[in-house]
């Protein structure tokens, strides 16, 4: 894809170039578009909780920028022939509901038939220009949040395996249902935010990965601080874990250096593609920890430091 040649515009203030979570471009010196898409098979069997998912996943690139969603299109893939249209009245009503949950509103969309069910939203936000979160930028000496456990990857294959735990499956349900609205509207009131991005199918490492590929910084990530489901690594041990986990992995490990109290499983975990996960970002140190406060205290119970960027191991990321 990289030798496609692009259209070049002084507006569009960040595109696909830098793997950002979405598009932005200026239309006024205080006014610009937050433009993005996703859509994909279902997560779970509930057909009303996949369209909350999907919609959920779909709407937090526009937080992850800093923006307001405002509108949403519905994408569809249906198999109009062997499944009954009950089931996609469920998914648009699920992910209706999470349109409006985050004030968002659908004007419109498009469907054609398939073979497997897949869908998603195509999500336009508001933002300032000068306002706009890259997810590169992070600073020697910041800390780094995260809003939400890791192991949604994980879980959902064992669904698929019929050996998950009632409970786990809805902890994980419940996360990727999260709008993480509220906790981008907290991350922008603190200000001074130097990087975010949302955790989602490259995996935590896969993103915090992108945040330092363009800036001369490394990381440190402590895996005791890092969020995952409990449960989650029985299920890593007995060899439940999605196709995506190695791929990330496979791509990512030569840029990750492992010390030896960073345990196996939990390094695995974070290599799991999530769906709609949390935002990763970084600020001054001297401020996060105030900000984890209020977030847990706003019902952000995740939300942990879970490293910080350091300026030796440029373009790396060592995990203790």
């Amino acid at each position: 894809m990289r030798d496609l040649p692009l259209i070049s515009d002084p507006n569009l203030l960040t595109g696909f170039e830098h793997a950002e979570d979405a598009g932005v471009y200026k239309l006024s010196p205080d006014l610009a578009l937050v433009q993005t898409v996703d859509f994909f098979t279902p997560t779970v069997d509930d057909p009303y909780t996949f369209g909350q998912i999907a919609a959920t996943n779909a709407i937090n690139d526009v937080y992850a920028m800093g923006g307001k969603p405002i509108t949403a299109m519905n994408i569809v893939c249906f198999p109009i022939k062997t499944m009954d249209i009950s089931v996609l009245r469920e998914v648009l009503r699920g992910g209706l509901d999470k349109m409006r949950e985050a004030g968002v509103l659908l004007v419109g969309g498009h469907s054609v038939e398939d073979n497997e069910i897949k869908y998603g939203l195509s999500v336009t936000g508001l933002i300032h220009p000068d306002k706009v979160l890259l997810n590169c930028g992070a600073k020697p000496g910041d800390s780094l949040i995260l809003t939400k456990p890791l192991g949604t990857g994980i879980v959902s294959t064992a669904l698929k395996g019929g050996v998950v735990n009632e409970q786990l499956l809805q902890k994980a349900i419940a996360c990727m249902t999260q709008l993480n609205k509220k906790a981008s509207e907290m991350m922008i009131a603190a200000g001074n935010i130097h990087a975010c991005t949302d955790i989602t199918g490259f995996g935590f490492l896969g993103h915090a990965c992108e945040m330092i590929e363009c800036s001369d910084v490394g990381m440190r990530i402590n895996s005791a601080a890092v969020p995952i489901f409990a449960g989650v690594q029985k299920l890593v041990e007995t060899g439940f874990v999605p196709g995506g986990l190695y791929r990330n992995k496979n791509f990512r490990i030569k840029q990750i250096e492992a010390a030896a109290t960073c345990r196996a499983w939990i390094l695995d975990v974070l290599f799991d593609p999530q769906t709609a996960g949390g935002l990763l970002f970084s600020l001054p140190a001297i401020e996060a920890q105030g900000l984890v406060k209020k977030m847990r205290n706003a019902g952000i119970i995740d939300a942990a430091i879970v490293g910080e960027v350091v300026a030796d191991h440029l373009g790396k990321i060592f995990i203790y």
